[in-house]
């Protein structure tokens, strides 16, 4: 047992020094990116830094996997290099004993990325983009100058923005009947969103389409039966990398539900597993890593492992881009690379143990 925390506690110390090497170097990148913009508007130096600061821990989150395994290579090439691994053997500890105690701390790893992604990360990583976009004078409104489109069974919805959750500028309304012909032309000033059913639309001009002729109304204010969620509409103006597991699941199963294509948000989705089997396979990887190559130094162990980090980085960007591009399913897209370097794990672990 006094073994198994030692290892554990060099794990442990290994993690950090990843983690304060890569976490600093990406948010390095992400400062030099925002420091462009200052000057623009309110934009300032400390808004650069402020921004950089929201996005950490969606950074941590994105370099988990590296940090599995550049720290395992850290802990245990340190224990292969100082003899402590040879001398646990000796002892009696199998390789495969040893590396329960990098399992167990990887373990942790995961746990803290789940907790992290749901719960912290994408809420500070959306009030840094609207802060960012305040301070930018573009639009604290969500989703300004996109324009949000969607459907159901009888209408399409655009709505210019979102100024808040219960607030939409710039409505246009599309009904059609059972052909897909159009019937009316409804465009509107603004939207107070009263509840899940009801939109009250502001300075109202009504188009009928009939056989012959169109006919034009203005009304003032009216109110007009919705089947859309607010939230679910706000969330079409958050970038897909940017929201929790819980706000991909139910906003994939809306565009699904109104036949709009959920592609980008379900990779994003589906990415989220994939990063979690990456920071597992990358784990695993680096157990055979260590044992498979003693005579080799740290310092070149290190060298390799960051090489394979970042070729197994480029090859699951590529794929994914490429894939959506394609779209080939987003599931597969965002599984194969984690899947594969698992099975590559695992034909090294049986190989080398």
């Amino acid at each position: 047992m006094v073994i198994y925390r030692y290892i554990a506690n060099q794990v442990q110390i290994g993690f950090m020094i990843a983690i304060a090497i890569l976490l600093p170097l990406f948010s390095f990148f992400d400062l030099l990116d925002q420091l462009d913009d200052v000057g623009r508007g309110t934009y300032r130096v400390h808004d650069a830094f402020l921004y950089t600061a929201m996005l950490l821990p969606r950074r941590f989150i994105q370099i988990a996997p590296f940090v599995a395994l550049l720290g395992t290579v850290i802990a245990l090439g340190k224990l292969a290099v100082h003899s402590e691994l040879i001398a646990m053997r000796v002892a009696g500890l199998s390789p495969l004993r040893i590396s329960l105690a990098p399992l167990a701390i990887g373990m942790v790893l995961l746990l803290s990325v789940a907790a992290l992604e749901q719960f912290v990360a994408p809420q500070l990583q959306q009030k840094a983009i609207t802060l960012r976009a305040l301070a930018l004078e573009q639009s604290a409104e969500l989703g300004k100058n996109l324009g949000i489109w969607t459907r159901n069974e009888k209408n399409i919805l655009r709505i210019g923005h979102m100024l808040h959750a219960k607030k939409a500028i710039g409505i246009e309304i599309l009904q059609l009947d059972q052909d897909g012909s159009l019937l009316t032309h409804t465009l509107a000033e603004s939207a107070d969103i009263i509840n899940d059913d009801i939109w009250k639309l502001n300075n109202v001009v009504i188009r009928a389409f009939a056989k012959d002729q169109i006919a034009a109304q203005h009304v003032d204010s009216l109110d007009w039966p919705s089947s859309l969620n607010p939230e679910d509409v706000l969330t079409l103006t958050k970038p897909p990398a940017s929201l929790s597991p819980e706000e991909s699941v139910r906003h994939v199963e809306f565009l699904r539900s109104t036949g709009q294509d959920a592609d980008a948000y379900a990779l994003a989705l589906w990415r989220k597993v994939g990063s979690a089997l990456m920071t597992l396979a990358m784990l695993l990887l680096s157990i055979p890593f260590v044992f498979g190559s003693v005579r080799t130094g740290l310092s070149n162990k290190l060298v390799f492992a960051s090489l394979i980090g970042i070729a197994v980085y480029l090859i699951d960007q590529i794929i994914a881009n490429v894939g959506l591009i394609m779209h080939v399913n987003p599931a597969a897209i965002a599984l194969v690379p984690s899947l594969t370097m698992i099975f590559v794990a695992h034909v090294w672990l049986r190989r080398t143990f």
